[in-house]
């Protein structure tokens, strides 16, 4: 039977382990965790990698276990950070950790009784220590040399920002949590991007000098793009997997237009996609005859069908079809309003509306900078009305573009469609 090591390997999962020995460790079924900082109540799309992480393990009859840090949360990670994080309250985190959890258990499989996912708060624990009991109980097991020479921790020290002794305490934190959910609930593989090696290895450290044994670690790469920044941010913001703050239309949007040289790491990475069939797209890639986006396509529906299930993935479809310019599908109030749920939309007068040309409208509402830009893009064909492609710089709006009186789909480029809401 293939090993969950040699499957993550294969898809380039693993940036380092800290022994060889889980190769044959992960032949029997084990506890698998890993951490989720609640700074948000949604995770993103660069947290995906870690919660397919402990998917795949869930596939191979391990237990997924998932902490979300109400405690560490509250000190927040250096790790890969050049500046202090704003520290979170208490009503804010468990706010958090709401959406969190809905986010894991979208991918997670929470039917299977055997795997079931266990979702934690290290608040939970960390509640229980006085700071006198914490320092007198874990601290003692910590040296100051080795925690300074950490990665993470050098970086920070050498940057104009410095370092708090809260952040510089973090690392006991999270090498408890590792500590505790070995003994506790027989946790023995932690899972973290590469960013978190010098919190890991303090965990596994810890476990030795209290009790003997040996706990795990696996990193995997930071999800980054081919020109080094990372996935999941736009000039829009963070690309949510809450369907509350990104639409499953403008999550499935972003995939669809990622890079060609990003695309395959995408369909390895965040994907259950075999392997075989990744190496298809990679080889039809590089024929004469690939037709563009073609491998986008496949990855954005599978990665959208993972976080927004079938239900969201076929509203992405059918959001993407009824935008497309030129589209045939006929628009009414009905389809305009389902695609009003799943992308921007802005409300103008009837007055405004037909009293003005549609280069004022664009630059009004924010679609272009300037109605010099919006000019240009008509020029060009980038603009639509209602999927029907305005040639005319001067073009305004009548009252038959208003669908139903009250709504009208504008296109602006390839990317901005907006949704405008007619009021009288």
């Amino acid at each position: 039977m293939t090993n969950v090591i040699d499957v993550l390997e294969e898809r380039g999962f693993i940036d380092a382990m800290t022994s060889e020995d889980l190769r044959e460790m992960t032949q029997k079924p084990l506890k698998v965790y890993c951490g989720f900082d609640p700074t948000g109540d949604s995770l993103h799309l660069g947290s995906l990698v870690a919660i397919m992480g402990l998917a795949w393990f869930q596939r191979f009859g391990h237990t997924p276990v998932a902490v979300v840090g109400g405690a560490t949360g509250m000190i927040g990670d250096p790790s890969g950070k050049s500046a202090e994080r704003q520290l979170l309250n208490a009503e804010t985190i468990e706010h958090n950790l709401k959406g969190i959890r809905k986010n894991l258990e979208a991918v997670l499989c929470v039917e299977q009784a055997a795997t079931k996912p266990i979702i934690l708060n290290n608040y939970d624990w960390f509640q229980k220590f006085s700071f006198i009991d914490f320092l007198r109980d874990v601290g003692k097991f910590f040296r100051v040399g080795p925690m300074l020479a950490k990665d993470s921790v050098r970086a920070r020290l050498n940057s104009e920002e410095g370092m708090s002794f809260t952040e510089f305490s973090y690392q006991l934190l999270q090498g408890y949590d590792f500590l505790y959910l070995y003994q506790k609930h027989q946790v023995a593989v932690q899972l973290g991007g590469s960013d978190q090696w010098g919190n890991i290895t303090a965990g596994t450290d810890l476990i030795k000098k209290v009790t003997g044994e040996s706990g795990f670690g696996i990193t995997f790469p930071l999800l980054t793009r081919s020109d080094g920044q990372k996935f999941g941010k736009t000039e829009k913001g963070a690309i949510w997997l809450s369907p509350e703050k990104l639409s499953p239309y403008e999550f499935y949007q972003y995939l669809v237009r990622v890079a060609d040289a990003d695309v395959l790491l995408l369909m390895r990475l965040i994907t259950f996609m075999d392997m075989e069939e990744i190496r298809h797209y990679e080889a039809i890639m590089q024929r004469s005859d690939y037709v563009p986006n073609t491998a986008q396509k496949r990855l954005a529906e599978e990665v959208t069908r993972i976080v927004h299930g079938e239900n969201g993935l076929e509203t992405a479809l059918r959001v993407t079809a009824g935008a497309a310019p030129g589209s045939d599908t006929t628009l009414n109030a009905e389809v305009l309003e389902t695609l009003a749920r799943d992308m921007p939309s802005h409300t103008v007068t009837s007055a405004d509306l037909l009293e003005s040309k549609l280069i004022d409208i664009i630059a009004k509402i924010g679609l272009q900078p300037s109605k010099g830009e919006a000019r240009r893009l008509i020029r060009n064909g980038g603009v639509y009305v209602n999927n029907t492609q305005i040639k005319d710089e001067n073009h305004s709006l009548s009252a038959q573009d208003i669908i139903e009186g009250r709504l009208v789909l504008l296109a602006v480029g390839k990317k901005n469609k907006v949704l405008l809401r007619v009021e009288k």
